[in-house]
């Protein structure tokens, strides 16, 4: 019997039935192994040997493996084809050598698509593990270690409020900052565009202004009102014929099938989806054999697949669309080794796949690959020059035709932003033309910054500048959102407040290891580990040997001389200057005192040198002029039931009212979404909860209210969420029991109704939605089946997805608790006691 070794379960059950009798096909669920989250895994003094983990949630499929691995006559360890696949497959290998379980022969094969004859084909030319892409994965991994064991102490002591940086984290949450940095700076210009509507043969057209008073007119040359309005008349007076028709043939070329970074692009665009959402639904269609493997640089396809894109386009449109010979591209990847083929159909003759996100992800797979092997699009872009009868006044008009739509009639590549003009069609002209004059337009423009990354356009700078790699790429950028160093409005990426600082702190105190030739160049080397060219311990001693004395000589220095270091180097930022001559860090509150950077048990703030006699304080965030300034509380009015003052506060979590004073006090924080604060809005936020009246069932109250997360009904202890603050207000009975019923029968609810305190997202082995909740003995993380308490390690505003998946699967290792009850069935008086340890060690676990 030959035991072959898959990573997840989908895939071995289809391997297994292609496969037939004499194979036994198990999955490992990912990786088995890892470093154990402690000080010490990896010693850089011993060559950086590294002290594995077996995961707690694999003890079970280990142990199937093992045994087997016992009874079979060779092991085929058929992982993915990349560098984490070779790793699996090598972790698998270790385990089974330390069990004394390997057996003697042993194979690795490889596949780019989980179809029957890839598989069968690829049984037939085994090979050995490659170590040089394992000593690239151990190099990734040690770095990525010691960086983050290394530097993360270093933040939690010198920079409150910071979580943790990372090797390829940091770079990319920069590249957020600095983009951020360039909109704060940006001024805008202002400018005007003069262009007239004209009219031949029935068909409208828009021409713009090129020439104006015998001057060339550029985008910005017209700055002010007064000279577009005289440019608007001159367009007006004028008669203007077409002195010149000039057409230029235009040939556009498909695009290559996606890379794993082009389909992350795409998909944002295209479907709005997140990198790591795509990468989860691509693994999924991998799995089911739709497509090929999606964690690939590579750009080229397989002749046979070559040959069916060409058939299916001949089936689909006519001759003319299969070009005279196969396309061929080129992968730009430095690293050939891991340069696979790119993600494409297994079956060109099937154009459609899975249901909802899968078909639609399936779809623009197959359309880019199918596109691909079509013919070009041939196009025609014609210029028309038109002038006054005094020549010095000129419009220009630019349109495109299309020909031949060629592979534009299946698919077009879409763009990160806005492009410009000139796709419109034109009327036919010649020399000596007048088309008539519809109207003249004249328009005040401003420059505007450039735009915040999205998704795809963070994606395709960070392949540009070789940060990362694609395969990390969803990873690397959901860290920043769970750490919340970044926040994501409108698909769009906002740096947080504490995004910021450690950008800051990082490029203060950390400069080299945050630049962006670094990142590259570092990574260029662990290409070279996996080539063969370079031995992956000297790249390791020669990143730590400048690196941990860096760490060492930070930690020495107090948190006020970094204070002080991070108030000169962000001075631009926080106090830029007014242009009037004026003292930027002059305190707007006393006039007298200067203002600087401060460090606080909860993060940074900008204070009044004269503390305690003025207690002016603005938040970090608010750089410069960029935000209100904290002058202390606001008194709203008062409440026209107790004739109280009501006073407007900042405080840790924000802005708040409050009512009253000392133990009496009422308070309440103001959502972000109740609009402009009055006194009105203030008296109904006091009264909250709000009793919406007694449930028709029950006769229980319904309350609705605002709590931690967010507005929420209430009652017998089941909660339901509301939309907005103004639901809160607004709700009425019949509206309420309905919310109630449904949050009731909603998923989960039978586990305890509870508002989680934050959905973290799906298990990354399992898919079931993974939630913090608040318990009796503190907060845990569940998904729906098994609980698992957070230690106190771990704070919950810092847990990840993964973090919390792996809790689970630990928790769900251990098997079901042991209910407490059980001791009452014992005749043995003793065993109450014997049973104590274990109720202590329950209440630990939760």
């Amino acid at each position: 019997m030959k035991l072959v070794v898959v990573e997840s379960p989908a895939k071995a059950k289809t391997i297994e039935k292609y496969l037939g009798g004499g194979y036994r096909v198990l999955a490992s669920y990912g990786h088995v192994r890892d470093l154990p989250p402690k000080d010490g895994s990896v010693d850089p003094d011993q060559g950086f040997a590294m002290e594995w983990e077996t995961y707690g949630d694999k003890a079970k499929q280990l142990k199937s493996i093992t045994d087997e691995a016992r009874k079979a006559d060779s092991l085929i360890l058929a992982t993915d084809p990349d560098r984490e696949g070779e790793a699996i497959s090598w972790h698998v290998q270790e385990v089974l050598a330390k069990r004394k379980a390997l057996p003697a022969h042993v194979e690795r094969v490889t596949f780019n698509a989980i179809t029957k004859s890839a598989v069968t084909e690829a049984m037939t030319k085994p090979r050995a593990l490659d170590e040089d892409l394992i000593d690239a994965y151990r190099a990734r991994r040690a770095l990525d270690y010691l960086v983050g064991f290394t530097l993360s102490p270093v933040l939690w002591r010198k920079l409150p409020g910071a979580k943790s940086a990372g090797r390829v984290q940091s770079v990319s949450l920069r590249l957020i900052v600095d983009r951020e940095r360039e909109i704060e700076l940006f001024r805008a210009q202002e400018y005007w565009s003069v262009s007239a509507t004209l009219e031949a043969d029935g068909t409208e057209f828009l021409a713009r202004l090129v020439r104006f008073k015998g001057e060339k007119v550029d985008r910005l040359s017209i700055g002010d009102e007064g000279t577009a309005m005289a440019a608007k008349t001159a367009v007006e007076a004028g008669r203007f014929t077409v002195q010149s028709v000039e057409t230029k043939p235009l040939t556009r070329n498909p695009p290559p099938p996606f890379t794993t970074s082009t389909l992350q692009q795409e998909a944002a665009r295209k479907l709005g989806f997140s990198a790591s959402h795509t990468m989860r639904i691509a693994q999924q269609l991998y799995e089911d054999g739709a497509i090929t493997y999606m964690r690939t640089d590579g750009v080229d396809m397989a002749p046979e697949a070559i040959s069916g894109a060409r058939r299916a386009i001949a089936t689909r449109y006519d001759a003319g669309y299969v070009p005279d010979k196969p396309r061929v591209y080129t992968t730009k990847a430095k690293n050939a080794q891991e340069a696979h083929e790119a993600i494409r159909p297994t079956d060109f003759g099937r154009d459609r796949a899975g249901s909802g996100d899968h078909a639609r992800l399936y779809a623009l797979v197959f359309k880019r690959a199918l596109a691909s092997q079509m013919a070009s699009a041939r196009l025609e872009r014609t210029t028309v020059e038109m002038t006054d009868g005094t020549g010095q006044t000129a419009l220009r008009a630019t349109g495109q035709v299309v020909l031949f739509p060629g592979f534009l009639a299946l698919y077009e590549e879409g763009r990160d932003d806005d492009q410009d003009e000139e796709s419109r069609r034109l009327p036919r002209l010649g020399e000596g033309d007048a088309p008539a004059k519809k109207a003249v337009h004249a328009e005040q423009h401003f420059t505007q910054p450039p735009p915040r990354y999205s998704e795809a356009s963070l994606v395709k700078k960070m392949e540009e500048l070789g940060i990362g790699r694609p395969s990390t790429y969803a990873a690397t950028l959901q860290t920043l959102k769970d750490r919340d160093y970044v926040t994501v409005e409108k698909n769009r990426f906002f740096p947080a407040e504490s995004g910021r600082l450690l950008t800051a702190f990082l490029e203060r105190f950390f400069e080299r290891y945050v630049s962006y030739d670094f990142t590259a160049h570092l990574e260029d080397e662990l290409d070279d580990i996996s080539g063969g060219r370079a031995e992956w311990q000297k790249v390791l001693e020669a990143f730590w040997r400048d690196f941990k004395p860096k760490t060492a000589e930070i930690m020495e220095q107090k948190p006020s001389e970094i204070t002080a270091a991070l108030d000169e180097f962000l001075t631009p930022f926080l106090f830029p200057d007014k242009g009037d001559g004026s003292d930027p860090r002059l305190c707007p509150a006393c006039g007298e005192g200067r203002l600087a950077l401060r460090g606080g048990r909860y993060g940074a703030f900008v204070a009044c040198s004269n503390y305690p006699e003025c207690k002016f304080t603005r938040r970090f965030a608010q750089g410069g002029e960029g935000g209100a300034e904290d002058n202390g509380p606001a008194i709203l009015g008062q409440h026209p039931e107790t004739g109280e003052d009501i006073t407007r506060k900042s405080g840790r979590f924000g802005p708040y009212i409050e009512m009253g004073s000392g133990k009496e006090a009422k308070r309440s924080s103001i959502p972000k979404d109740a609009g402009e604060l009055d006194l009105d809005l203030a008296v109904k936020l006091l009264s909250l909860p709000r009793t919406i009246g007694n449930h028709p069932e029950t006769g229980n109250p319904i309350t609705a209210s605002i709590g931690r997360y967010g507005p929420y009904l209430a009652h017998d202890g089941k909660y339901a969420k509301l939309a907005s603050t103004g639901e809160v207000f607004e709700t009425g009975m019949n509206t309420a029991v309905a919310k109630l019923a449904d949050a009731a029968n909603s998923k989960g609810q039978a586990r305890g109704s509870r508002e989680p305190l934050k959905v973290l997202g799906a298990h990354p082995r399992t898919e079931a939605e993974i939630r913090l909740m608040e318990g009796r003995y503190g907060p845990y993380v569940t998904d729906g089946t098994t609980n698992a308490t957070l230690p106190k390690s771990l704070a919950p505003d810092a847990l990840t997805l993964e973090e919390a998946a792996q809790l689970i699967d630990d928790r769900a290792a251990k098997g079901p608790a042991k209910k407490k009850g059980r001791a009452k069935k014992s005749p043995v008086k003793k065993s109450a006691g014997k049973k104590a340890p274990a109720r202590n060690a329950a209440a630990k676990r939760g």
